[in-house]
């Protein structure tokens, strides 16, 4: 759910309101973590690349605060600000390590481009994470 969130909102934000990428070159940017700059000449393939380890990237995200929560149970009590601390270290960790050694060409961070990336992986990634942990698994209070 968190996968399908997160690109949906990208696609709309990126896409459709601010008109600076369609939805197949956000997926290829995706794939050009692989790829590097080929994933654009790819076409539908390297789109499909994308969205394939969109998904597998959200899988493990999602995997690693499960297993946290599970661990931790204060996680779950406290489900909204685990959602969103756990957003924002998501963001750090993709921008200031994934990112930089994968093969994605080089881009700026821009105040506007931070916001909007945080912004979405807080909404879209952190909360649904944490609120559908704590659904599944109780607040922990045992």
């Amino acid at each position: 759910m968190a996968g399908t969130l997160d690109i949906v909102t990208a696609i709309i934000v990126f896409g459709v309101l601010r008109g600076t990428a369609t939805p197949v070159q956000i997926l290829q940017s995706v794939a050009s973590g692989v790829l590097g700059p080929a994933a654009y000449q790819g076409g539908a393939s390297s789109a499909l690349l994308g969205l394939g380890l969109h998904y597998l990237i959200a899988l493990i995200w999602t995997t690693l605060f499960v297993t946290a929560a599970r661990a931790w149970p204060v996680l779950r009590r406290h489900w909204a600000r685990s959602g969103v601390l756990y957003g924002a270290a998501v963001w750090a960790l993709m921008n200031l390590v994934v990112v930089p050694l994968s093969q994605v060409p080089p881009r700026p961070l821009t105040p506007v481009g931070i916001a909007l990336n945080l912004g979405i992986l807080v909404l879209m990634i952190g909360l649904p994470i944490a609120y559908l942990t704590r659904r599944f698994y109780g607040a922990g209070n045992q």
